[in-house]
């Protein structure tokens, strides 16, 4: 029988973490309900404990922190996470964790923009952060997901053991997201309804802080997974404005035979070089990122064989 762990990382959700324990209680009943106290300066920790679930501490500040602790200390086959904010439904949960145990995916996403997000979130500018990032993402990564911030997914043992997390705070989701598309980890996602906060609950997502550190860890991954694209287009804009300087230099030179304006020449080969000597980096780099994605498949390789050789000394043939 696959085991089941609901990870629930919580900072002061003492309003809402006793209806969402009881909520995947009930969608779950056979799960392990694992709730993270992030430091909460109310009673999250003692309502999650009085609602039944096993309570983790962590005093480093951060979601990503959080949930690195949880991922450490909790196994189970399937690992459902979501927020303590009681924004998203426990009735899909069965259906996020089915695809992950069944159909062997290693990442399901609970889909909000496909369904009641933008009805009931009406913050402009989360919303188009939300689009800012899903686009950023698909085209970076060559996907079409849908939901690129979500706080609810499905993740099989496999991911969360070979996920090398680096986030502290709230751009993890991002994190999450690229690394499963880059290392080929079979993802898919189910649309989810999201609700409002209930009454008494306030949501500590820092709207420009929080979304400049997830457009930042964006980019800092588009960079570690694609460096030639990324520096190929540095290297094309230097070039460009190398060219747009030198144009009149030479233009003159042919109808004068003179180059009055040697400054500007010396300028735009300097730009130009440095252009070339970028698109070189990238080069460099992107043979380095392919032996680290040859080396982490190969880590992958021997992780399922190992855990076919620990599921097959369980059966009698």
């Amino acid at each position: 029988m696959k085991r089941i762990a609901v990870i629930i990382p919580c900072y002061n959700e003492a309003a809402t973490i006793r209806q969402v324990v009881k909520d995947f209680r009930a969608a779950l009943p056979d799960a392990q309900i694992v709730v993270g106290d992030n430091n909460s300066r109310d009673d999250t920790a003692d309502a999650a404990r009085e609602a039944g679930a096993d309570v983790v501490v962590e005093h480093r500040q951060g979601k990503g922190n959080m949930l690195r602790t949880l991922f450490n200390m909790v196994d189970a086959d399937c690992y459902l996470m979501v927020d303590g904010d009681a924004t998203y439904p426990a009735g899909q949960a069965h259906e996020l964790c089915d695809k992950v145990i069944n159909n062997g995916c290693d990442m399901v996403i609970g889909d909000r923009l496909s369904s009641t997000y933008f009805n009931v979130n009406q913050r402009l500018f989360h919303n188009t952060g939300n689009r800012m990032m899903r686009c950023l993402v698909n085209w970076m990564c060559r996907s079409d997901m849908q939901d690129i911030l979500t706080g609810y997914r499905a993740l099989s043992r496999r991911f969360v053991k070979n996920f090398p997390l680096r986030s502290q705070g709230f751009e993890v989701e991002t994190e999450m997201t690229v690394h499963a598309l880059e290392h080929s980890f079979k993802v898919d996602s189910v649309a989810v309804d999201y609700r409002e906060r209930p009454d008494g609950s306030h949501s500590k997502l820092n709207t420009f802080g929080d979304g400049y550190r997830a457009l930042k860890m964006a980019l800092a991954l588009f960079g570690e997974h694609r460096p030639l694209r990324l520096f190929s287009i540095v290297a094309a804009v230097l070039m460009m404005a190398a060219l747009v300087l030198v144009t009149p230099v030479f233009i003159e030179y042919f109808q004068t035979g003179l180059v009055p304006r040697f400054p500007t020449l010396i300028v735009s080969g300097f730009i130009a070089l440095l252009a070339m000597l970028l698109w070189v980096a990238g080069v460099i780099l992107e043979v380095i990122t392919r032996n680290h994605w040859k080396q982490y498949e190969l880590m992958l390789m021997r992780y399922d064989l190992d855990a076919s050789r620990q599921f097959l000394s369980t059966k009698n043939f």
